[in-house]
């Protein structure tokens, strides 16, 4: 690893000219308040980054369609960033593989100081853009960097959106500081200019919140493209829990329109997989036949249903 002192970019203009770094004027008798107004306040906080994220929905849907062109070629999602910008970006990847059965090697993230820092702040390892560049030098043709960076001028995002454009890979900076030079930072630049919080830079809150909206809009919109949805249902999940298996059954019933005692049976001759037993139940085929079905949709359960069958019904359940 480098030194602390090597890599570092603060951006021509520094720190106090961020947006995020400005005093917010609603909140600066935030000490007389009482609890209750201190609450309210954060939360209309909230609900105006939302706001602000919601205007830039054609940028995210872009977004989306990139991660999920990035998925469909076998390419890989990586995101990229330090505090909670970092543990963010760890969250969505982490909740991809359970949600919507990804391989978790194709939707990873890398945080500024390490896996010890999704638990302690490890302050100053954000500042080494060579860690960065390094933690996203793997990355190549066909794969997809998204750098999270409530400032912008994260030395750590920054170094691995240098790599990555070295290397070829489409990149994405999420940032809710815009700022000046910004816009050739990345192939796209989501700048939500989330402005200045109730707590002075605690980035944590309004930025925080709508960073993570973002974050849940593009790997959800991208998965509904990748066919991992069918209505609003998630049929990919994977059941490695109770709950998750309780799910997977109440998915079977809704969509195959069947009974509890049907949807146990054909979630346990499927395997566990959701959508085979889907279209066993719509279909009347059986697990194979099913599967064919599926692989000839690319995985859709929609289209699955309303093709015709490329197999025999030869034993149903």
């Amino acid at each position: 690893m480098t030194g602390p002192s090597k890599g570092i970019s603060r951006g021509a203009a520094g720190w106090g000219s961020l947006s995020t770094e400005a005093r917010n004027p609603a909140s600066e008798e935030l000490d007389t308040l009482s609890s209750e107004e201190v609450v309210s306040l954060l939360l209309e906080e909230d609900r105006r980054g939302l706001e602000i994220a919601r205007r830039s929905s054609v940028d995210i849907a872009r977004a989306a369609s990139w991660a999920a062109e990035t998925l469909q070629g076998g390419g890989e999602v990586l995101f990229a960033g330090a505090g909670t910008s970092g543990r963010l970006g760890i969250l969505e990847a982490a909740e991809c593989p359970p949600t919507f059965g990804t391989d978790p090697e194709k939707i990873r993230a890398v945080i500024a100081g390490g896996p010890e820092a999704v638990f302690a702040a490890r302050e100053g390892s954000e500042d080494i853009s060579d860690d960065g560049a390094a933690a996203a030098g793997h990355l190549g043709r066909g794969d997809l960097l998204i750098a999270i960076s409530a400032s912008s001028v994260t030395p750590f995002a920054l170094g691995a959106l240098v790599s990555a454009r070295r290397s070829g890979a489409r990149t994405i900076l999420l940032t809710c500081a815009p700022a000046a030079g910004m816009s050739t930072a990345a192939d796209l630049v989501l700048a939500l200019d989330t402005g200045p919080e109730v707590l002075t830079g605690s980035t944590r809150l309004k930025a925080g919140s709508a960073t993570k909206a973002v974050l849940n809009a593009i790997t959800t919109a991208a998965m509904v493209r990748l066919g991992k949805v069918y209505g609003n249902l998630m049929v990919d999940l994977r059941p490695g829990s109770a709950k998750l298996r309780d799910r997977a059954l109440r998915i079977i019933e809704t969509a195959g329109e069947v009974s509890r005692e049907k949807a146990e049976r054909l979630y346990d001759t499927a395997e566990g997989e959701v959508k085979t037993a889907i279209v066993m139940a719509s279909c009347g085929l059986d697990v194979r036949a099913s599967r064919k079905q599926l692989l000839a949709a690319g995985g859709h359960v929609r289209k699955a249903l309303t093709t015709s069958p490329v197999a025999d019904k030869s034993e149903s359940v």
